[in-house]
């Protein structure tokens, strides 16, 4: 038998959730970009260790919701927090608690899930806001009991008050809601050793979930998809960031390498240029990056050929939206 477990790696876009996956399974699973909300998809990163087997579900980023799109992608994280073993929220420590850390501090705190780890992520970073965090988490508890029920008031009460006897201060008593607090520096290697030592600690006997040479289950479509993405948004920064959809319609398997034809989407004639570029330089340009990209991936040489098309509103297509994979059960 060895530790096993599922992790909902959760909290707002771009703090560095992905980043923090691909340091934790030691092999690049999950889209990593300087452009925000870049995780469009739940994705399984699993990490094999001596102790046993981490299955990491790297979620969409909780940001304010715009549209279609926005509110499945905030749909998918909560889901994914809401099956999972262990809650790991990252928060970017370099910037001050924004309303979405908050947010996620008031739903663990109202929920009150067993296992939950709070990363203080980009520790390198200086100022590093570690005590406006917590100070942030001791209000969020503190809310969430003035909107508890007289009945449970009571019980916490009561519970307060044997427990108390031992010197332990209130907030430590609430079973539940004591997140494991840990710093990491995701960019560097080791630097997410205390993150895994942490999930380590939460997870229990039981067989493994994978085998053990496999570090990810995303389907093969939504990962030539997330290539492709993450190479435009690189390319483009934030002329197109959001606004962007790769739809990967068919892969051939020909022996000595695959084939995939995908279409990029745009939701406007005026921004088909932009994602062709100049005698076709940015499509050429993220073409190759991301087929070198893949062969890595994979182990095998994939030939993209991308074709860009005017869809308008695509982020509000149901059909495109269960293309892309958005639309079914976490994948």
């Amino acid at each position: 038998m060895a530790l096993v477990a599922t992790v909902a790696v959760v909290g707002r876009t771009n703090a560095g959730k992905s980043t923090l996956v691909n340091a934790l399974v030691g092999e690049k699973v999950s889209i990593v970009s300087p452009v925000e909300q870049t995780t469009r998809n739940t994705i399984r990163g699993i990490v094999a260790d001596p102790r046993g087997q981490l299955v990491l579900l790297d979620t969409p980023g909780l940001h304010k919701a715009v549209g279609t799109l926005g509110t499945l992608l905030n749909r998918m994280a909560r889901r994914s927090a809401a099956g999972a073993d262990i809650t790991c929220v990252v928060f970017d420590a370099a910037q001050e608690p924004q309303l979405e850390d908050i947010g996620w501090m008031q739903r663990i705190a109202k929920e009150k899930p067993e296992k939950v780890v709070f990363v203080l992520n980009k520790a390198d970073k200086s100022p590093f806001f570690e005590r406006m965090f917590r100070d942030a988490w001791k209000e969020a508890v503190e809310t969430s009991w003035s909107s508890e029920s007289e009945l449970e008031k009571g019980v916490r009460s009561q519970y307060a008050g044997v427990r108390g006897q031992s010197g332990s201060s209130e907030l430590e008593l609430e079973k539940g809601t004591i997140p494991l607090w840990v710093k990491s520096i995701s960019t560097t290697e080791g630097g997410a050793k205390d993150v895994l030592d942490a999930l380590f600690g939460f997870a229990e006997e039981g067989e493994l979930l994978f085998d053990e040479d496999i570090v990810t289950d995303y389907p093969r479509k939504l990962a030539i998809a997330d290539a492709i993405r993450e190479k435009y948004l690189s390319h483009l920064h934030q002329e197109l960031p959001h606004e962007l959809g790769i739809v990967v319609k068919r892969v051939v398997d020909e022996g000595s390498r695959w084939s995939a034809v995908a279409e990029v989407l745009v939701n406007r004639p005026s921004q088909k240029p932009i994602v062709i570029g100049r005698s076709a330089s940015t499509i050429k340009a993220v073409r190759k990056s991301a087929e070198r990209e893949l062969k890595d991936v994979f182990g095998i040489p994939v030939a993209l050929e991308l074709w860009v098309r005017v869809e308008p509103n695509w982020m509000k297509n149901d059909r495109l939206l269960a293309e892309m994979g958005y639309l079914g059960g976490l994948v």
